[in-house]
């Protein structure tokens, strides 16, 4: 019976370590008052599409600057 007792304890330890580790998780990836993981992924994939339009801007005008420098070198 004592040996019972011991595994039922050991058992609700166990989970209680589960538990809290679960919390801590969850207060990761929720934020709980602050980014939480869900929050940053979310910002750097929208900096990431900000990125890549302003690089392709930037390459658009570079384009366009050389297409008009060469024309410009081209009529003389």
């Amino acid at each position: 019976m004592n040996q019972c007792n011991q595994t039922e304890s050991g058992a609700c330890q166990q989970f209680k370590e589960l538990h809290d580790k679960l919390d801590r998780l969850d207060h990761a990836i929720r934020g709980n008052g602050e980014p939480g993981i869900n929050i940053r992924l979310d910002r750097l994939e929208q900096n990431a599409i900000r990125h890549a339009r302003w690089m392709w801007l930037i390459a658009g005008a570079g384009v366009t600057s050389l297409v008009n420098i060469l024309f410009s070198l081209l009529r003389g």
